[in-house]
């Protein structure tokens, strides 16, 4: 059987560890500019977890979580200005602020389901950038140009630049959260939330508090967001309203569909799709590159209707079956001999 295709946990903890060096080696042999870039994609990644915990685990539809990675954005600017407050203390008080918030969002929205739910979300993403132009919010919002912040001061023992220091620290902040939602999603509350997601009058007769589970889930999503929003300000040195638009809740819901649907591991894949391929698609032609875009992100929904991860398990049993066959092929050969041998 092939390694990489193994399922066993001994093939996946090594995989596991391989993604690890990789990731912890990557700001040590490519430039400063990709850098930037791989960092952009670990806090996204962050995002469309939290997303895919709402969404794809949980059935729940929605399309403001920009609003969310905004306000976490803003609390680290806010904090930093107005506080004096260290980057590293914000990310944790970001998420803290994003997890009430979306926990109180939640509960209203626990009369909604559906593509209802998904509107009153959409409308949060819609209002939130007003709300930051509100001359009354100035003072701490910065109105119309926004927030400023200096880089993230590196420690005088660390022999590394800001993109380097930036990224490491952005990739630890990143492994925590992958770590808690693997714990949240394997333990009892994780079932709870599946369950719910595939049937809420079964999951309520087996004693699951449903109302108190979607607003936690919802909470627990949102915060992912925030904890991203803070890392995004302080890769970006700048937040402004603009910068949280509704299209970043779109983008992020694009992100969860590509990588896949109840995915652990699609928030990666699907954060990757969102960093590079408009990128490439503004490359291959400046006059419309959301074409390129969306004829994309069109072949992608009609390879890969499950998203990548789904394509990646598909070759994965193809691979793992065809392999399967050659020892039993070989154990019954023997047999075969024997069985021929009686019949001459």
């Amino acid at each position: 059987m092939i390694p990489l295709f193994a399922t066993n946990p001994m093939a996946r903890s090594l995989s596991v560890v391989i993604i690890a060096i990789v990731a912890l080696g990557l700001p040590f042999v490519v430039p400063n500019y990709y850098i930037l870039q791989a960092t952009m994609v670990l806090i996204y990644a962050v995002a469309l977890l939290g997303l895919n915990i709402l969404t794809g685990y949980n059935g729940q539809i929605s399309l403001g979580h920009g609003a969310f990675y905004g306000i976490g954005a803003y609390a680290t600017c806010i904090l930093i200005l107005q506080t004096g407050m260290p980057y590293w203390a914000t990310v944790p008080i970001a998420g803290a602020i994003c997890l009430v918030g979306g926990f109180l969002f939640g509960i209203p929205a626990l009369r909604l389901e559906g593509l209802y739910l998904a509107l009153a979300t959409f409308a949060l993403a819609i209002a939130l950038p007003q709300i930051l132009k509100h001359p009354a919010l100035k003072k701490w919002t910065g109105g119309f140009e926004g927030l400023s912040i200096g880089s993230v001061p590196i420690p005088r023992s660390v022999p590394l630049n800001s993109d380097q220091w930036l990224y490491l620290f952005c990739l630890i902040i990143a492994a925590v959260m992958f770590l808690i939602a693997w714990n949240l999603l394997r333990g009892r509350s994780g079932r709870a939330i599946i369950a719910i997601r595939e049937n809420p009058t079964a999951a309520t007769s087996m004693g699951i508090n449903a109302a108190f589970y979607k607003s936690a889930t919802f909470g627990v999503s949102a915060m992912f967001a925030g904890v991203a929003g803070s890392l995004g300000a302080l890769t970006a040195q700048f937040v402004s309203p603009d910068s949280f638009t509704f299209f970043l809740s779109i983008t992020f819901f694009v992100g969860v569909v590509v990588g896949g649907i109840a995915t652990f591991w699609g928030a990666l894949f699907g954060a990757i799709f969102v960093q590079f391929v408009p990128n490439v698609a503004d490359h291959i032609s400046k006059a419309a590159p959301w074409a390129v875009y969306g004829v994309t992100l069109i072949g992608c929904m009609f390879l890969m209707p499950t998203g990548i991860v789904g394509l990646y398990r598909k070759m994965r049993d193809t691979l793992c079956s065809k392999h399967a066959l050659v020892p039993l092929k070989d154990k019954l050969a023997p047999i075969a001999r024997v069985s021929k041998s009686l019949n001459d």
